[in-house]
C-alpha cells in the first residue's frame, strides 16, 4: 500500500497570512490552516520520498514517524520549497540524504548553502548528496524510476515528478503538450491551485480542474493554495467527487 502524507498545502506566505483578517485567515477550522507545500510518499515497499522541503519542514515532521528519507525531490529553488533543507540534519542518523534538483537549481543551492558542500563542510551541517537532474531524463531511487517533467512557473522552468501512477505538480502556470503527454495515465495526482482569480505565475482553481479533466486521474489533490482559495467547508463540496482540497496532515492511501 502506498501512503501519501500532506505535510503542507499552502502557498509561499502560508495560511493564515501575517496581518490578514479575512474569513480564511481567521477561520477556526483546521482545514484552513496551511503550512508551505510539501508531501511525503511512502511506497508499498517502504521507500520514502519527500517532495520539496520548505521552511516549515521541521514543524511538519515532528508528528511523522522518524525514518529514512530515500530521496528529496526539489521542484525549484524558491525559498518556500527549499528553506528547510538545513533541517535535514537529524536524518544523518540514517546516512546521507540524496537531494535531487534541476541543474541550475542545484547550482543555486550550492551557492546559498556553501557550508553543506565542498571538501570541508561544516561538521554540524546535514549530510546532503546533491544530484543535478534534467527534465525528461529519468533516474532511479531504490528501484523506482522517477521522471522529472518540465512545467512553467511564470517564465521559470521548474520540475514536476512522476513515479509510476503518481505525479506531483506544484507552482505550475502553464504546461506544454509534451509535458502533458508525459503525465498521461497518472492515476494519483497532486496539483497546484492557488486561487480563483488569475495569477501570472500560478494556475487558478479552474485551470487546475481543466488539467485534471484532461488527465482523468482516479484521484486528484489540490495543493499550494492561498487564503484566496476560500473556506475549505465551502470549496470542497463544489468540487468533483474525485478532486480533494488537500489539507495539512491529510493521509491518502492506495
Amino acid at each position: 500500500m502506498n501512503t501519501l502524507r500532506f505535510l503542507g498545502t499552502g502557498t509561499s506566505c502560508g495560511v493564515p497570512q501575517i496581518g490578514c483578517t479575512c474569513p480564511v485567515c481567521t477561520s477556526s477550522d483546521p482545514h484552513d490552516a496551511r503550512l508551505r507545500t510539501s508531501v511525503l510518499l511512502e511506497t508499498d515497499d517502504g521507500v520514502r520520498l519527500l517532495f520539496d522541503c520548505g521552511p516549515d519542514f521541521r514543524q511538519q515532521m515532528l508528528g511523522v514517524p522518524f525514518g529514512p528519507l530515500h530521496a528529496v525531490l526539489i521542484s525549484h529553488e524558491h525559498y518556500d520549497h527549499v528553506g528547510g533543507l538545513d533541517d535535514l540534519r537529524p536524518f544523518k542518523h540514517f546516512g546521507q540524504v540524496d537531494v535531487y534538483a534541476e541543474t541550475v537549481c542545484a547550482s543555486h543551492l550550492r551557492e546559498h548553502m556553501p557550508y553543506c558542500f565542498g571538501e570541508n563542510p561544516y561538521p554540524g551541517s546535514p549530510r546532503i548528496d546533491l544530484h543535478a537532474i534534467s527534465a525528461g531524463q529519468p533516474f532511479a531511487v531504490c528501484g523506482h524510476e522517477i521522471l522529472p517533467i518540465e512545467v512553467l512557473h511564470g517564465k521559470l522552468p521548474i520540475l514536476a515528478f512522476r513515479i509510476g501512477s503518481f505525479a506531483y505538480v506544484t507552482d505550475m502556470s502553464a504546461i506544454s503538450p509534451d509535458a502533458l503527454s508525459a503525465l498521461r495515465g497518472v492515476r494519483h495526482l497532486v496539483i497546484n491551485a492557488l486561487r480563483t482569480k488569475p495569477h501570472p505565475t500560478h494556475q487558478t482553481l479552474d485551470e487546475a480542474l481543466a488539467v485534471i479533466r484532461h488527465l482523468s486521474p482516479e484521484q486528484a489533490w489540490l495543493v499550494h493554495m492561498s487564503h484566496e482559495i476560500g473556506l475549505h467547508a465551502e470549496v470542497q463540496p463544489a468540487l468533483p467527487p474525485h478532486v480533494t482540497l488537500a489539507y495539512d496532515g491529510m493521509v491518502a492511501t492506495w
